[in-house]
């Protein structure tokens, strides 16, 4: 781009949208550089003013659509524009998979230089709606000064009121009606993070939805609440499916949500949901998938890329609360899982006895220290299972893994970036990816899973 030419913040460019980024914006190109802008739609013809312009990139908003794209849809939620959480609410659902699985191919392409032909078509969601099990909803008050719940706008902490979020259970509208309704009687004050003052912090909220019963965590600055039976009495009434209130203490300034102390106020202490025809119980801090059903999606075809024969032992790295290993356990000899979260790994423990299941262990710590460990004393695993976090394995582990010299390595991925490097880092190992197919978890979200 010439010096005459390049863009500068409040410029009105012309901007034809031809892709995503990995946050969902769309990607249009100026004069050669790369235009970022949020709520645009592949194919879209626009108007696009600048808002920051960087040495390579910038960064726009939508003036005017001259040219509507031809996966536009009109936008099903009034706070889509304001919320922090979906991003392809504009276009059809057709075209968000269409999306997700070009994003996988690319990163597979670009950054582990190997054949995008490898990857296989998204397996689409059934219900774009309503498929989520868990929400938290920070509270606050309103421009009035009332309470009010909702979710954070984009990078910041400004509260947008919504009692019912489109992608959960209707359900927990209810509770959120319930705890306004108590908190406008008992007077409980709100927390403040500006002053570190104030009781009401977030509500937590989970869902088996096997069964459709509920839990209800209220997280607290404190150790108690005003008026606690009538809290428990209005949810009972309002909120079909309770089974659970819980009060959680987080008296210190973070953004993490929940503290390390719980009180049971009414009901069971867990929920017991069913995963892959096993049982799992999920208390307020365990890891859970939030899509029940298209986690049971992603399981199977994990388990179909293990190709296990009931002969094999099978290492499950980074193994949560043991739900991906479980539900291979019934064609493995022997399972072994590890996790760094000690809650995890008991709760792993708990799960496999609650099933029965007598061929799995479970070790806490570090998945590359535990790995190496592992070599080291000569444990040859069949097959490796790799489920890390965003930030995925990196050399130390992928190293150690092939090490091991597994038959299959099979990784569950929830960044395909950090998949892409590592699998090129794989393939310097000897293990070179023969298949990779994206599963989407998270329908109107940018997040997409991935098994390779």
């Amino acid at each position: 781009m010439s010096k005459q030419t390049r863009l500068r913040k409040n410029d009105i460019v012309p901007l034809t949208i031809t892709g995503y980024t990995a946050q969902g914006s769309g990607v249009g190109h100026y004069d050669g550089m790369a235009v970022f802008v949020p709520k645009a739609a592949e194919g879209d013809c626009l108007q696009v003013r600048i808002l920051k312009v960087g040495k390579t990139y910038a960064y726009g908003k939508i003036e005017s659509i001259t040219v509507p794209s031809k996966d536009r849809v009109e936008p099903d939620c009034p706070q889509f524009t304001k919320c922090g959480g979906c991003v392809f609410r504009h276009i059809s659902y057709a075209a968000e998979c269409r999306a997700k699985e070009q994003r996988v191919r690319d990163a597979i392409q670009r950054i582990a230089g190997l054949d995008p032909k490898l990857v296989g078509p998204i397996a689409a969601a059934p219900f774009s709606d309503r498929y989520r099990n868990k929400a938290q909803f920070p509270l606050g008050r309103d421009a009035e000064g009332k309470f009010t719940a909702g979710f954070y706008a984009l990078h910041s902490h400004r509260i947008v009121p919504c009692k019912d979020c489109r992608l959960q259970p209707a359900v927990f509208a209810k509770a959120v009606c319930a705890v306004g309704e108590w908190q406008r009687e008992s007077g409980e004050s709100i927390y403040e993070e500006r002053t570190g003052k104030g009781v009401l912090r977030h509500l937590y909220l989970r869902e088996a939805m096997s069964s459709g019963t509920i839990m209800v965590c209220l997280v607290i600055n404190g150790n108690s609440v005003r008026r606690e039976d009538r809290l428990v009495s209005l949810l009972r009434k309002q909120v079909p499916g309770l089974c659970s209130v819980i009060l959680n203490r987080n008296s210190k300034n973070t953004n993490v949500i929940l503290g390390k102390q719980f009180r049971l106020l009414w009901g069971t202490s867990f929920l017991v949901d069913t995963l892959c025809g096993l049982k799992f119980s999920i208390s307020p801090q365990s890891f859970y998938q939030v899509n029940r059903d298209q986690a049971e999606v992603l399981y199977r075809i994990a388990k179909r890329f293990a190709g296990l024969t009931a002969k094999e032992t099978l290492l499950d790295l980074y193994c949560g609360t043991g739900t991906i290993g479980l539900s291979m356990a019934d064609q493995a000899e022997r399972l072994i899982g590890v996790e760094v979260v000690p809650a995890a790994v008991e709760d792993a423990r708990k799960n496999a006895e609650r099933n029965h299941i007598k061929n799995a262990e479970f070790r806490c710590g570090d998945a590359p220290q535990i790995a190496e460990q592992f070599q080291q004393q000569g444990l040859v695993p069949d097959v490796i299972v790799l489920d890390p976090p965003r930030k995925g394995c990196g050399p130390a582990l992928v190293h150690t893994a092939a090490s091991m010299m597994p038959s299959r390595i099979v990784y569950v991925s929830c960044d395909p970036a950090t998949l892409a490097r590592d699998l090129k880092t794989f393939a310097g190992e000897g293990y070179f990816l023969r298949q990779a197919v994206p599963v989407d978890l998270f329908p109107r979200t940018a997040h997409v899973e991935c098994v390779a």
